[in-house]
């Protein structure tokens, strides 16, 4: 869900504005996973523009404070959202760890790097949620630590049906700055994608891995 439509129509605005988020239907991207996409988010480029960088760590503060309160500890999910997850732990003044999709091979072998003690309450910071997996991997990382994770919040959700299922199950709480539904409506909105492009868009966003440009 998002957090109000303000903030997602704000988010959306900005995401578009530095090419953060970039919409091609007639031109689709190839995702790793083999997708054909006519949508490429790369939320890192938020990084290096100071007033939007801002908005984001500061709204996802608020998101925090909001649904769980003051968390002993914020987690971000490697590598995307490390950054962002440092940015947003500064801004809540507690500390910050990472969870790595898997443990590494050598040294201690760690998954979570930074300090965690049991029982401490923790929200998982995430830059972008596409199934759900890798973001949910890092939650059971963290429960295996006996952590009590309140939820997770993240700057934008594509909205598959598999994300929302993959969330239900693990019964965890999702709050996102925006969405899928409220980026087409701002692109439409501001021109950016005419009628029939919001339409293939959406078609997309239906049926992903076989979706195929027409």
């Amino acid at each position: 869900m998002i957090f109000d439509k303000n903030t997602a129509k704000k988010t959306a605005e900005l995401l578009l504005s530095i090419k953060a988020i970039k919409l091609q239907p007639n031109e689709p991207f190839t995702w790793a996973s083999g997708w054909n996409s006519p949508i490429y988010c790369d939320n890192r480029v938020t990084l290096s523009y100071v007033p939007i960088r801002n908005f984001i760590r500061e709204n996802l503060a608020k998101i925090i404070l909001e649904k769980h309160g003051k968390p002993d500890v914020i987690a971000g999910v490697a590598t995307g959202a490390i950054a962002i997850g440092v940015l947003v732990a500064q801004e809540l003044g507690v500390p910050f760890i990472y969870v790595r999709p898997e443990p590494k091979k050598h040294g201690r072998q760690n998954q979570i790097e930074g300090f965690l003690d049991k029982g401490q309450n923790v929200v998982v910071v995430e830059d972008l949620i596409s199934t759900g997996k890798s973001s949910l991997n890092a939650v059971k990382a963290l429960l295996q630590t006996d952590a009590q994770v309140k939820g997770m919040v993240a700057i934008f959700n594509y909205g598959f049906a598999i994300a929302d299922d993959n969330f239900k199950t693990a019964n965890l709480e999702l709050t996102t700055l925006s969405n899928y539904e409220n980026l087409l409506q701002q692109a439409l909105d501001t021109n950016y994608i005419t009628e029939n492009e919001m339409k293939t868009l959406q078609s997309w966003r239906k049926d992903p891995s076989n979706w195929k440009q027409k």
